[in-house]
């Protein structure tokens, strides 16, 4: 009886000193994943502080002065090349992309910008194409009408009781389905 004791000990014994290292385990991964959540802060809230944008991003926008094509396109340009430093050099300064573009209108005038500003004459570049589908569209739609209105109507033009075949054609056709039974 006194081995059975002993053993049921021993199985609470073990049992205990697992669950210590157990908890203790969870304790030291608990700690560690809180370190790096506060180590990382720091490095999260610079990156929050600066407004990041990618040369893609701004690529796509602007134009090589000199090619005259959007400076993703202008590869093997040097002026697309310089272009592209100039922006590479003010994303490194944290710059935002509308602060980017102003920086190249600065250094390079208007012609950079792939789009016009929507203000002054720029502005019809985008007010033009709406404005001429519109007018299109109510041309279609007024030449629908009129084609519509003139179109005979069938039904009213025809009397009900006369029908479209002549008298002695209908005569022919009873004949020949009499003839053919069928």
């Amino acid at each position: 009886m006194r081995a059975r004791e002993e053993g049921r000990r021993w199985s609470v014994r073990r049992r205990y000193d697992a669950a210590k290292s157990t908890f203790s385990t969870t304790r030291l991964v608990a700690l560690l994943a809180t370190a790096l959540t506060l180590a990382s802060a720091p490095a999260a809230a610079a990156a929050a502080r600066c407004p990041r944008t990618t040369l893609g991003d701004v690529e796509d926008e602007v134009m090589c002065t000199v090619c005259g094509v959007p400076l993703n396109l202008a590869t093997d340009a040097p002026q697309a090349a310089r272009e592209r430093a100039f922006i590479v050099a003010l994303i490194r300064q944290c710059r935002t992309k509308s602060q980017i573009k102003q920086a190249l209108v600065d250094q390079y005038g208007e012609r950079v910008l792939a789009l016009p500003k929507a203000k002054g004459f720029g502005l019809g570049a985008y007010v033009v194409p709406v404005v001429g589908f519109l007018i299109a569209a109510a041309l279609v739609g007024a030449a629908a009408v009129r084609w519509r209105r003139r179109r005979p109507d069938r039904r009213a033009s025809q009397p009900a009781a006369e029908s479209p075949i002549e008298p002695g054609a209908s005569a022919r056709l009873e004949a020949d389905l009499q003839r053919y039974d069928l």
